[in-house]
């Protein structure tokens, strides 16, 4: 009004704190030939191939030619519980290898090969008939007078390509690799590229 020394009201801000995003934990049947990430500039297939999921990142990575369980999240916390060392989280794979291991080889194995970056932990090996999985593409090659066995095998480091380097300095190469379990998850059956929430 005219003349009025009334000051103006002013309404009270309030900062409203954004609403936090339920934890989410996805389960992915990663493809061979995929890298665990979700952008690449050179073009090769990455998980936005498969997961349309908003802000979940991987928990952990799995090697582009091996397959199985990766686990994503939008939870740092869980994602920082799945992947510290500290935590010593076991980590089972299935592991066909070149050659017909030995009892000192599979020892060697149990009691932790040193590698180039040093002694790895002790693991839990066990020989295992061939599993029911699906095809890769392309297939593992086959050498008519080479046999191959497969193995489960469970860490609880996670360094780059242990398990390939683990069987390599026991002159048993890896030739398949899949990541059946990362502590209680479990791939189950998942197909190549699916997933699912835990």
């Amino acid at each position: 009004m005219p003349g009025s020394s009334r000051a103006p009201t002013r309404r009270r801000r309030t900062r409203r704190t954004p609403a936090t995003a339920p934890t989410r934990l996805i389960g992915l049947n990663k493809p061979y030939d995929v890298l665990s990430q979700f952008t690449d500039d050179a073009g090769r297939a990455t998980l936005a191939n498969f997961v349309d999921v908003p802000g979940v990142y991987p928990a952990g990575r799995l090697d582009r030619d091996s397959e199985g369980l990766l686990l994503l999240t939008n939870n740092g916390k869980l994602n920082a519980k799945i992947t510290q060392p500290a935590r010593k989280m076991p980590k089972t794979y299935w592991a066909q290898v070149e050659g017909t291991p030995d009892a000192h080889q599979l020892a060697a194995l149990r009691a932790g090969p040193t590698i180039k970056d040093g002694p790895t932990a002790p693991a839990t090996i066990e020989c295992m008939d061939e599993p029911a999985l699906w095809p890769r593409h392309p297939p593992v090659r086959y050498r008519k007078t080479v046999p191959t066995q497969w193995l489960a095998i469970t860490i609880t480091e996670g360094r780059n390509r242990q398990v390939r380097r683990m069987t390599a300095a026991v002159d048993l190469p890896t030739l398949r690799l899949v990541r059946v379990a990362i502590g209680d998850w479990r791939l189950g059956d998942l197909a190549p590229g699916e997933w699912r929430d835990f």
